[in-house]
């Protein structure tokens, strides 16, 4: 009897743990991701950070003078310690772009997929899964330099090496010309978890030889025989030829999948920026002037107010009313819209300034990380260069500023009025420019102009062809930044490696200048 009743307490034992064990049990979260899902997400996340405006988290388009800030000033002043920029941007792109893409690598090459056909689609995926890599990637070399390839995303190696920079960069050119090859255009691949091109691998394809032809242009200086390898296979490849190309992320009108400019400017309930001078003063040509703050309070009140100059109306941009809101009153007597940007580096009054248009501030505004203006644009620059890539430089220019006119909503008539100007006009601003190197100035202030909202690469632009000019800043810390600084934890936690990177590129400074960028 004795032993029935322990028999009995062992059982009931063993099945209370069994019970108390599965009350530990997570079953609400999946055990395994599907790659897809962790492609999905890594994507967003590497969209979200291009685009972003957040002075956390991307500070670019503040330091391509697009916008001023109301609030704070370090990050237009080009600070980048105070918020510890430079930790989150590479935080960003290695822990939730690359670590996400290379895990979804791993899923789908273990996943057997339910049916042949949906078999079939795994090689497309993970093509376009090496070519986000090497978007990626890329970023992080024209943002910093040198930085971890060969070891990085390794869980075991917390002290990755630094590797040389010009190398990686070379290698990802590689690694592009092998996905573009290995892309089979009559399949599949991702369909809807794709929120870019929505599985299309014909415009993956074209994404990744465009991506070349950018990546080439970017070399150019350091490596001109290399540079003109690399864009003219990537032409030969085949790159956009329309704004259906764009590769534009398709964002949601709910949280949290809006576009993060939403966040920023909506959700957040601040209005934290506004128009930058140096933008407003291109696009529209002086048609007023500014007066000083009599007050010295830092708003610009009634008597402050900008007063029109009638006779520069015809010259102004056609994307004027596209990139900005017209929010400041002009004189009624001269049928005008006034644009008033902020002082760089200066507390701007939000009231009496002019705001980002209000279709930038819709959830749903996509998110682009790569266009058809942008591709006409380096095709000019390549030309200019004397690569050999088809068309004129100035047929490749007037494409490039037509179609940035077209996609942000303007007409055709517009961009024939707009391109005769003389100040716009490719041969008459070649002619009356007096910079060093004429074509430098002249495709690089348009460029800059149609890469508006895309701050990132508005400034590997700049530094690369050193125009448009960029204002100093009132209160600059430091001079115009050509690179990001290491993040801190960088040098607390891997400082061997940290150190021995910084003196390679020159130092860790922000305005040492890159490899590539040597004018």
């Amino acid at each position: 009897m004795k032993k029935l009743a322990i028999l009995i307490t062992a059982v009931i034992f063993a099945s209370c743990s069994s019970d108390l064990e599965s009350l530990n049990e997570n079953i609400k979260d999946p055990l395994a991701v599907p790659g897809e899902s962790l492609f999905t997400g890594a994507q967003k996340s590497l969209v979200d950070q291009v685009v972003d405006l957040n002075v956390n988290n991307n500070n670019t388009k503040l330091w391509a003078q697009y916008l001023q800030e109301t609030t704070y000033t370090d990050e237009s002043n080009y600070d980048q310690v105070t918020r510890t920029i430079p930790a989150t941007h590479w935080s960003i792109l290695y822990k939730d772009v690359l670590k996400d893409l290379d895990e979804a690598k791993i899923v789908i090459e273990a996943t057997t997929y339910s049916t042949p056909e949906l078999e079939a689609l795994k090689p497309n995926k993970l093509v376009i899964i090496e070519i986000l890599n090497v978007y990626a990637y890329s970023i992080l070399v024209e943002t910093f330099g040198d930085v971890p390839y060969t070891e990085a995303l390794d869980i075991d190696n917390l002290l990755p090496k630094y590797d040389d920079g010009e190398t990686v960069y070379k290698d990802l050119i590689g690694r592009l010309t092998a996905a573009i090859s290995a892309l089979d255009e009559s399949n599949e691949s991702f369909g809807t978890a794709d929120r870019i091109y929505g599985g299309d691998v014909a415009k993956w394809k074209k994404f990744a030889a465009s991506l070349k032809l950018r990546m080439g242009i970017v070399l150019s200086d350091v490596d001109a025989a290399f540079a003109k390898t690399t864009v003219e296979s990537a032409v030969a490849a085949g790159v956009f030829t329309s704004n259906e190309d764009n590769a534009a992320y398709e964002y949601l009108g709910s949280d949290p999948n809006t576009n993060p400019i939403y966040d920023n400017l909506v959700l957040s309930g601040r209005k934290d920026f506004v128009a930058g001078m140096t933008i407003i003063d291109i696009m529209q040509p002086r048609s007023y002037e500014y007066l000083e703050d009599s007050n010295e309070d830092g708003v610009i009140n009634d008597e402050d107010d900008p007063t029109v100059v009638p006779g520069s109306v015809s010259s102004t941009d056609p994307r004027m009313k596209y990139y900005f809101a017209s929010n400041i009153d002009a004189d009624p007597s001269v049928e005008q819209v006034v644009y008033f940007g902020g002082e760089i580096g200066n507390l701007a009054n939000y009231s009496s300034h002019t705001h980002v248009n209000a279709q930038m501030e819709e959830a749903t505004f996509p998110g682009i990380i790569l266009d058809y203006s942008e591709v006409e644009l380096l095709l000019a620059e390549a030309r200019a260069r004397l690569f050999e890539v088809g068309g004129t430089a100035k047929e490749h220019y007037d494409a490039g500023i037509t179609a940035s006119i077209l996609d942000w909503g303007g007409t055709e008539d517009e961009a024939t009025t707009y391109l005769s100007q003389p100040n716009v006009d490719y041969d008459l601003a070649i002619l009356a420019s007096t910079a060093t190197t004429p074509w430098k100035e002249v495709i690089g202030t348009q460029k800059w102009i149609a890469l508006y909202n895309r701050g990132l690469e508005a400034w590997t632009s700049i530094r690369l062809l050193d125009y448009p000019l960029m204002a100093t800043p009132v209160e600059a810390v430091s001079g115009f930044p050509n690179r990001y600084t290491y993040p801190i934890i960088e040098q607390s936690l891997n400082g061997a490696n940290y150190g021995t990177a910084s003196s390679a590129i020159g130092g860790d400074e922000a305005e040492t200048k890159l490899f590539w960028d040597l004018n």
